[in-house]
Parts: C-alpha cells; structure tokens; sequence
C-alpha cells in the first residue's frame, strides 16, 4: 500500500489516513492529535490519488458547505454530517453522540480543522506501511 505524508499540515494537530478495504477502494478518515477518529468520508474510491484529490478540494473548499446534527437512524444517539455543494454526504461523525450539544462541538471543530488543513500548503512524500493505512497529513 502506498502512503504519503502532507508535512506541512503538521502543525494543525490532525492527520488524514487513507484506508484499503477489502474490495479494494480508498477511503479517508480524519484523526485528532490524540489518535481519535473525528470524521470518515462518505465515498470509497477505486483509487488513492481520487481519494486523496477528494480529502483536498474538500478542505480547500468547505466553507458554506451545507451539514449539521441530526438523530442516528440506527440508536437514540445524535450524528453530523457535512454535504458537498451537490447535495451528497461528503463526510460523516465517526460516530453517535449521546449528546446533542457533544455533537454539535465535534461538527464545529471538524469544520474548523478542514479550514486550518486547506490553508496549509502542503506536499506529498510517499512511504510504505502496509499496516497502518496511508497518512496523507
């Protein structure tokens, strides 16, 4: 599996890996400094430089995008999710709250951490690690 590294976005605490699946497709998700997964893309791709150009432009281009809180259609707990200038879910909550105010603060700081990540210009060196996923920042 190829990985790369975004050095630049170092400083904004977060890291985005992109993951394999069995099938084959490319998926992201976005971890806090303290290795917690803030949100996972919405859409697998066939392959990682789609996935990785995706995780960009939505970090290059998330202000106004449409998203919020909503129930969890499968427990009482609350989720969020964030939808591209199309309508799609682009990004979801890794996971349910229990509660509302929970979710909204995870919400408002993962639309902050995509603003801090598209303002960091950023390169890409690739590695191997097969274990881990790919971390792209």
């Amino acid at each position: 599996m190829a990985a790369g590294d975004m050095g630049g976005a170092a400083g904004v605490g977060a890291r985005c890996r992109i993951d394999i699946d069995d099938e084959g497709f490319h998926s992201w998700r976005l971890t806090a400094q303290n290795g917690r997964t803030v949100a996972v893309g919405a859409t697998a791709y066939p392959d990682y430089g789609e996935c990785l150009r995706a995780f960009r432009r939505l970090c290059a281009g998330s202000e106004g995008l449409p998203g919020g809180v909503q129930h969890a259609a499968d427990s009482n707990g609350w989720v969020w999710r964030l939808r591209g200038a199309d309508g799609q879910t682009v990004a979801v909550s890794s996971r349910a709250y229990e509660r509302h105010s929970t979710c909204q603060t995870a919400y408002d700081r993962f639309r902050a951490l995509l603003a801090e990540i598209g303002a960091v210009e950023t390169s890409v060196s690739p590695t191997e690690d097969a274990s881990e996923g790919v971390d792209v920042l």
